[in-house]
Parts: structure tokens; C-alpha cells; sequence
């Protein structure tokens, strides 16, 4: 592939034409009836025709930049024995975007300090772009936040995930349990939850304790479904590989050569998440996600997972990955709807309110 005609600093109204070598690859890029290069217009401000083996850009300079390198990138990875869908183009968009943005900013990160807390912005300094090869594919990363928090599992005993939903933090957890169960670096998976959210308590559940505590887990289950075939899952939860329990189910055990996941951490009481953190033993790996725009404690409860952070903010070993709107990879318009609702809470920061403990929690789930 090569560049003709104009350079990134000429006027927006002149195109910067891409020349592609292979039709083929070419035709796979382009999707059908140039549907690719549609849905990047509507995401860029910018416009594209394709004709031969040329795809010229017009537009500003900043968003013709990132159109050129990301189609750059999509040829490559076409060239590679990649795919390339909407998906994959919107997240190659949104890391070239972040990447672009922070480009003159300092991004240089320390393996050495007490805490590692990763900015969505700031992940891709290195350059590295980790991949968990799972039954349905490759599972990469969506943006530089995910990419940061990939390095973070593969790499740190204890990784806190924070942010908002459809940002891929419990995802991307249980896809390197996975990773890491079948390589045999750990003997077990453990996955948990609080078992009480949105104010039920199992105690008014109808059912046996099966039934009580299942719907709470279910989204732990669809990850685990995902990674291996359905009767693997049955049969690895069978012989004790894996373990999908409530927190309270943690409660006195030493969890040692096992992925530990605690989901939906916000959920949880200062004493409950004290408990679950002591739980690491030898050879434990132990990941946190959760958002603390999502608290669903009674009224004067203070966070489990607001305190640790503030507590463990300096403790060797805990990486901490704050994602963002940026970071949200379902459909675009989640992401501005997520992006809405932070500039709401940023406009009323400062309300007795912001303070870690719920009174009346008004976001949708």
C-alpha cells in the first residue's frame, strides 16, 4: 500500500489517495458495496471513494490522518489471516483516535512504581497489542485502555478493573482465567459475585440456593460460554476446575494456583471486600472489576471496592486500570450515552452525594 497525491498538511478539500496492491484484500476491506468505508464516514468527518485499487480521503488533516492509519492497519491485519468487520473497524478507529490525541503528551510508564494505574489514553505507549486465542477466535484488544488492562492480567498478581459497563473488564478477565486454566499456570478458576443487588435479598428469592444465587451470576456463566465449548463448561465445573459462587461462599478459605474474579465489586461492603482480598494464596492470580457509578448498598454503606482503592492506592503489586467512555466497545451510541451520563456526574461532583455511599441510586443498569 502506498500514498499519492497529497500530504497530511495540505487543506482538507485536496484528498490523500491510498494505493492497495492486492484487489482482493482490497475487496475484503472495502466490505460490501463499500460498506466499511460508509460506516467510517459516519464515524470520522470525513469522506471516502474507493475506485480500482485507490481509496482517496478527503477531510480535515486530523480526521484524514486517522483514516489513512486505519485503514493502513485493517490492510495489514487482512494481510495477516485477520478478519475485518464494523467491530473491528470501530475499534481500530477508537485507538488510532486515543493514540493521535495523546501523542505529544508524556506517556512513559514505570514497571518499578508501588502502583500502576493505566489511562485508557496512556495504554498503548508500548506499542504491544496482547491476544488471548480463544474457540471462536482472537480476542484483542478494543482500545488502549483494554490493551493496558491485557498486559495488567498477563503480567500482575492483582488487577483492579474500574469503569463503566461494555468497557470488556470482566470479559477480558475471565478470557485470561481461561487462558491461563488451559495452559496450566493455574489449577482453577474461581468466579463470584455479590449475591445481593438492586436491593433483593436471597432470603425473598424463590427456589433452592441453585436457583437463588444463579441469576446474579449468569453474566459470569455467558463469559465462561464463550471462551470454551458448553460441555466443557459442565464438565470442568463438574471436577471442581471452575467455581461460579456467590462472595459469601469465599468466606474462610485460602484460594490458592487459582484465578480469582471478584465482579460487580462496588457491591460490596469494606469488611466483605477486606475479606475477599485476604483470600490470595500461593500461586493465585486475583482480578476486581466494577463501576462506582453503579452502587446498589443500602443507604449509608460505604463501598468495599471506593475504599480499597483509596486504601491499596500504594501497595507494590496491585495494578489499577481506570476505563472510560472511551473505552466502551458495544454499539457507539452507548458510548456517548455512557459519556452523558459522566458529564452529568462531574456537573453535580461535590453534593453529599459523592461520597462513595449510595442513597438513592437513579442510574439505569
Amino acid at each position: 500500500m502506498s500514498t499519492t497525491n497529497q500530504t497530511l498538511s495540505t487543506a482538507p478539500e485536496k484528498p490523500v489517495t491510498l494505493l492497495f496492491e492486492d484487489n482482493a484484500l482490497l475487496a475484503r476491506l472495502v466490505g460490501d458495496h463499500d460498506r466499511n468505508l460508509r460506516h467510517m464516514e459516519e464515524g470520522l468527518e470525513v469522506q471516502v471513494a474507493h475506485r480500482g485499487n485507490r481509496i482517496s480521503i478527503r477531510g480535515t488533516p486530523a480526521d484524514v490522518a486517522i483514516a489513512r492509519t486505519t485503514l493502513s492497519t485493517l490492510y495489514q491485519k487482512l494481510a495477516a489471516g485477520g478478519v475485518v468487520d464494523v467491530s473491528t473497524l470501530e475499534a481500530v478507529i477508537r485507538m488510532t483516535q486515543l493514540r493521535e490525541s495523546t501523542r505529544h503528551t508524556d506517556m512513559q510508564r514505570s514497571a518499578d512504581v508501588h502502583q500502576t494505574v493505566q489511562h485508557p489514553a496512556q495504554a498503548d505507549a508500548t506499542g504491544t497489542m496482547p491476544a488471548l486465542k480463544m474457540r471462536h477466535g482472537v480476542i484483542e484488544p478494543r482500545s488502549p485502555g483494554q490493551a493496558a488492562y491485557m498486559q495488567a492480567l498477563a503480567k500482575k498478581e492483582m488487577v483492579f478493573g474500574i469503569g463503566p459497563a461494555g468497557t470488556g473488564k470482566t470479559y477480558l478477565a475471565v478470557a485470561q482465567a481461561v487462558a491461563m486454566l488451559q495452559a496450566g499456570s493455574v489449577d482453577r478458576i474461581i468466579l463470584s459475585r455479590p449475591a445481593v443487588e438492586a436491593g433483593e435479598r436471597l432470603g425473598f428469592l424463590p427456589g433452592d440456593m441453585k436457583d437463588k444465587i444463579d441469576p446474579y451470576l449468569r453474566p459470569l456463566y455467558d463469559a465462561l460460554h464463550d471462551m470454551l465449548p458448553g460441555d466443557q463448561v459442565v464438565r470442568r465445573m463438574a471436577a471442581g476446575d471452575i467455581e461460579v459462587a456467590p462472595l459469601a461462599f469465599m468466606r474462610g478459605r485460602t484460594l490458592s494456583h487459582a484465578f480469582v474474579i471478584l465482579d460487580e465489586a462496588q457491591n460490596t461492603t469494606i469488611a466483605q471486600m477486606k475479606m475477599f482480598l485476604t483470600r490470595l494464596g500461593p500461586g493465585s492470580r486475583m482480578v476486581i472489576t466494577g463501576d462506582l457509578t453503579q452502587i446498589d448498598l443500602p443507604s449509608g454503606t460505604t463501598s468495599g471496592l471506593k475504599d480499597a482503592l483509596e486504601t491499596l492506592g500504594h501497595v507494590r503489586g496491585i495494578n489499577i486500570t481506570q476505563f472510560d467512555a472511551a473505552d466502551v466497545v458495544r454499539h457507539r451510541l452507548v458510548a456517548r450515552i455512557v459519556e452523558a451520563y459522566d458529564v452529568r456526574t462531574t456537573a453535580l461532583r461535590g453534593s453529599p452525594r459523592d461520597n462513595g455511599r449510595q442513597e438513592n441510586n437513579g442510574t439505569a443498569k
